[in-house]
């Protein structure tokens, strides 16, 4: 990652967080991008709805399919995915690359023109989400998979302020597993070498 450079063979199992197993894109995932704090409104957007996209399913499942979805909606670009019309997104549904459940993929362009919405209430989305947490990220401390929660007092209140302002797919669980995604939180695990690479 920028001024960091990793050899992934070098790093075992053990000095890693547990859930990526040894699937090389999930490791590449866990490596570069889970936990790194986002600031920018496209990716915070993208990731926002790929994490609905993965209610009920597993997170690799979405991941496997992540390039497709930029492809089918315009890279996330928020108000080029708030501008598809119906017929697009019919069509999107016969799309054997897509998690073809009607009420995710028109979620997708909801929560875009809810986003451009929150855009004009407070100036950006990033200032928005990150109001969340005090404006940095927190720190999970987190030392073994027992001790990471499913959801927080602050992804309650992020899943009530969202779902206000039409925000779809955006449960509480489902906003702490973005939470720690786009690095609000900090929860890969204190033996994890993420963790003291991403500490404040």
């Amino acid at each position: 990652y920028p001024g960091i450079q990793h050899n992934r063979e070098e790093i075992e199992m053990s000095n890693r967080c547990w859930w990526p197993g040894t699937d090389p894109l999930y490791v590449s995932y866990h490596d570069e991008e889970w936990g790194e704090p986002i600031h920018d409104e496209r990716l915070l957007f993208e990731f926002i709805c790929l994490e609905g996209q993965q209610a009920g399913l597993n997170w690799i499942t979405v991941l496997k399919k992540r390039e497709h979805y930029r492809k089918c909606f315009k890279n996330f670009e928020i108000e080029k995915t708030a501008r598809l019309t119906d017929k697009t997104i019919e069509k999107l549904l016969l799309d054997k690359g897509l998690i073809r459940n009607r009420l995710k993929l028109y979620s997708i362009r909801s929560n875009a023109q809810a986003l451009l919405k929150v855009q004009e209430e407070f100036g950006s989305f990033d200032k928005f989400i990150w109001s969340f947490v005090g404006g940095k990220t927190l720190d999970g401390k987190r030392k073994q998979p027992k001790d990471v929660p499913a959801n927080t007092a602050e992804s309650d209140s992020m899943s009530k302020a969202l779902k206000k302002r039409g925000f779809k797919f955006i449960g509480s669980t489902i906003c702490y597993a973005f939470m720690q995604a786009a690095g609000l939180v900090n929860d890969h695990t204190s033996n994890c070498y993420r963790y003291k690479e991403l500490k404040n």
